[in-house]
């Protein structure tokens, strides 16, 4: 793909981004929410390629996957396949929103897959506006506010990304599972279980989250065991989009004090 800081590749039928390939340091896995895309994570990319680390972003079958199998553990399945595709035995597992709910679950049903994780905006706890309740109207002026609670500042919902909600939510297909997807989070709660994460693990959270409120960040915090939390100012729900500079900064300082310098890999 021109233009973009990663390369598009494809196993076994599976899309991916992939940048660092030729890296010896542990690699890093991307998880997207929802109704996100590779391109959520095209500030994080190059930062964290840029400093001698393998990260790849599959391409989630949100709107592809067979309909019994359009739930959470489903998408746990495929990461679990995808990452035996792509050498991943062992990755820095990182996920926002719904991909954040799926690396925790993936963060304790295979802790030794797991080398450290990073949730930005996690669901898993509950969430404040779930994707349901958008799935009925294609009118711009009922989506705008409630696309509007994923960001601190609404200059990020352009036409354009209300078009492309639009073209997902009219197409019956895609518009089914996303709705089995959101009950399955709504009714998903990890809440009891967060005490069975082994990995050390970071929270990136915006202090305006609308979505995944803050209290949500703090009930995390408190139920992984080896846990830090970090807040990000004048933030919503995605923070790798909407404070890049600020999210790159404490992510490549994580990975450094938890997997190693890149550099140290490379010169051993």
């Amino acid at each position: 793909m021109a233009g973009t800081p990663y390369e598009m590749k494809e196993v076994n039928g599976i899309r991916y981004a992939e940048a660092g390939a030729d890296s010896k340091a542990t690699p890093v896995l991307l998880l997207h929410g929802m109704m996100g895309t590779v391109e959520n994570w095209e500030n994080l990319i190059p930062a964290v390629s840029g400093a001698g680390y393998r990260i790849v972003c599959p391409v989630l079958p949100m709107y592809t996957i067979k309909l019994r199998q359009a739930h959470l553990q489903g998408i746990v399945d495929f990461v679990r396949e995808f990452t035996d595709l792509a050498g991943l035995e062992r990755a820095v597992v990182t996920g926002n929103s719904f991909g954040g709910h799926v690396a925790a679950m993936y963060a304790m049903q295979f802790p030794e897959r797991v080398a450290a994780m990073v949730l930005s905006g996690a669901s898993g706890i509950y969430e404040v506006e779930m994707s349901s309740s958008v799935m009925r109207r294609n009118d711009k002026n009922y989506l705008r506010p409630r696309v509007e609670k994923t960001f601190y500042d609404p200059v990020h919902v352009t036409d354009e990304l209300l078009d492309d909600v639009i073209d997902i939510i009219t197409d019956r297909e895609k518009a089914i599972r996303l709705i089995k997807f959101a009950r399955a989070v709504e009714k998903g709660s990890i809440k009891d279980q967060l005490g069975q994460i082994q990995a050390p693990t970071l929270l990136v959270w915006g202090k305006q989250d609308e979505i995944t409120p803050p209290d949500v960040a703090v009930t995390f915090n408190e139920g992984i065991p080896n846990c830090e939390l970090h807040w990000i100012d004048e933030c919503g729900h995605v923070p790798m989009q909407e404070q890049p500079e600020e999210f790159n900064r404490v992510y490549l300082d994580f990975l450094r004090r938890t997997v190693g310098e890149a550099s140290q890999v490379l010169a051993g």
